[in-house]
């Protein structure tokens, strides 16, 4: 009780022992949800142990199949206004930390690479058909703030996505990646046990 009274003060402590009530009645095996939390589709959601979230968090599985559609391994931390989208699948591996802000999603409206006419301009966004690409995140992932990563990516263990970074295509593990879109800037060197940054040509 003292550790809460110090990191939060008197109404803070009391809001987060409230919270942690709440998360242990409603969200086991989780560590701790802080509310408001918006979740749709929550059969098909499957929390793994430690399972953390800071206000605003989005979890949206939206899928019409009856299965797991977003998943997370043991020790997730999302950060505030977290929004993860899945009509298909998204996981997320352990001990993945993932600040504020950042969208992943497997899906898009519409088919933007090829000769499709349900994508054309002359369409409505909000009716054009939904198409899926799985999103994988591997384990000890650390994400940035007000990233994006978009469907059919792959993030191997290991990897740190730059703040503010839109991921649109495999990031390799033990990498880090930034921009838009994000490309590699430096690598782990195993042997020296260093991030070395990659020569641009």
């Amino acid at each position: 009780m003292n550790k809460y009274l110090c990191n939060y003060g008197l109404v803070g402590g009391i809001k987060l022992i409230i919270q942690l009530i709440r998360t242990r009645i409603f969200y086991r095996p989780a560590r701790l949800i802080r509310f408001p939390i918006f979740i749709r589709g929550k059969k098909f959601i499957k929390f793994g142990v430690g399972f953390t979230t800071g206000v605003g968090v989005r979890l949206d599985a939206l899928g019409s199949e009856n299965k797991t559609q977003i998943e997370f391994g043991d020790g997730v931390q999302l950060n505030d206004y977290v929004h993860i989208g899945a009509i298909e699948k998204v996981v997320i591996g352990n001990n993945v930390l993932i600040a504020s802000r950042v969208f992943i999603s497997d899906h898009n409206h519409g088919l933007y690479n090829g000769d499709n006419e349900h994508s054309s301009p002359d369409e409505l966004p909000a009716v054009r058909p939904l198409f899926a690409n799985p999103v994988i995140i591997e384990d000890r992932v650390w994400i940035g703030e007000n990233a994006c990563i978009l469907p059919g990516v792959k993030i191997g263990s290991g990897a740190i996505i730059g703040a503010g970074s839109i991921v649109t295509k495999d990031v390799l593990a033990e990498t880090i990646v930034a921009g838009n879109p994000a490309r590699k800037i430096k690598q782990f060197d195993r042997k020296t046990m260093q991030w070395v940054a990659v020569s641009r040509k």
